[in-house]
């Protein structure tokens, strides 16, 4: 097993001390002045490990999302056949919130990077690619399983999941209160009822 230098361990505890800064104010809304305060460190000893501001966002976003999926995936693989196993990841996504102060990356970064910052739009689109794709697969070994119906598009499936569950996150953040999310989990759990499982009449 290689072992991690120092120089490594420093960086990652950068990246973990920075995360909040950048999820809770954003890539603009996050000053040297911050990052210097969160990492106990002068700017020289930022830049000595980070080229950029934004190589330093863009590794505290994989940092942070990673935080997210660990809280919401534990368990759910355990869970037997497909409908089950998104019922659950809907479950977590709404009950288990992201352990890095400021919620949602993926919602976060969205907003922020679109055109104006290539490099953070670049990992949010791959995070996002992942996580429909994760489901896609679900949804297509299901029905290669007869779990659900065969005319199910698995993508689609997918895309309308997590497009709920962002929308509504963003949503309930705005009224701070869960009852949109809860909303959102009871038409996707009977979506995934009716519409997709394998009608067992």
């Amino acid at each position: 097993m290689k072992k991690t230098t120092k120089g490594q361990q420093t960086r990652r505890r950068i990246v973990a001390e920075a995360a909040p800064i950048f999820n809770q104010r954003g890539y603009e809304g996050s000053s040297l002045a911050d990052l210097m305060k969160a990492t106990g460190l002068e700017k020289g000893g930022i830049y000595r490990h980070f080229s950029s501001k934004e190589e330093l966002a863009a590794e505290a976003f994989d940092y942070t999302w990673a935080e997210a999926r660990r809280v919401r995936l534990p368990d759910i693989d355990s869970e037997s056949g497909a409908i089950t196993w998104l019922k659950a990841l809907i479950a977590n996504f709404i009950d288990r919130r992201c352990p890095v102060a400021g919620g949602c990356p993926l919602l976060n970064t969205a907003i922020e990077a679109d055109d104006g910052n290539p490099i953070l739009r670049a990992r949010v689109s791959k995070a996002l690619r992942g996580w429909v794709a994760r489901l896609q697969t679900v949804v297509a070994d299901a029905a290669a399983r007869g779990e659900i119906r065969p005319d199910i598009d698995p993508k689609s499936v997918a895309v309308l999941v997590v497009a709920a569950l962002e929308g509504g996150l963003m949503m309930t953040r705005l009224e701070r209160s869960d009852e949109t999310l809860r909303r959102v989990q009871e038409h996707l759990n009977r979506y995934l009822d009716t519409e997709v499982a394998m009608s067992k009449v």
